[in-house]
């Protein structure tokens, strides 16, 4: 499972981007996204779009909102830390260290 979501986020980036090297970050900067050789239509290109980090500007003509991607980048940092840190924690409380100062009792 893990592989799987490292491949979607692969290639989430390589969407990314291709829209930013073209210079697609406004609705007037708008691209085809054939003539930037990339693909919407896969499961990548629709949760970008679902989660409003590429946009249709009009008829076919798509753009990267930068705002948007920052804020879904930072969103999934806090919810990878929210989770490692359950982890820690349930690792310590697993050989009797969390909270501090407990014992196993034997």
């Amino acid at each position: 499972m893990g592989a799987a979501v490292a491949v979607m986020l692969i290639k989430e980036r390589q969407l990314v981007d291709a829209f930013t090297r073209a210079g697609a970050t406004s609705a007037t900067t708008a691209v085809p996204p054939g003539d930037i050789a990339v693909d919407v239509s896969g499961t990548a290109g629709r949760r970008l779009i679902e989660r409003a980090v590429l946009r249709e500007a009009d008829a076919g003509r798509y753009y990267l909102d930068l705002l948007t991607w920052e804020a879904l980048r930072r969103q999934r940092r806090r919810i990878l830390f929210v989770i490692l840190l359950v982890i820690a924690l349930g690792a310590l409380f697993l050989a009797g260290q969390f909270p501090p100062g407990a014992r196993l009792q034997r």
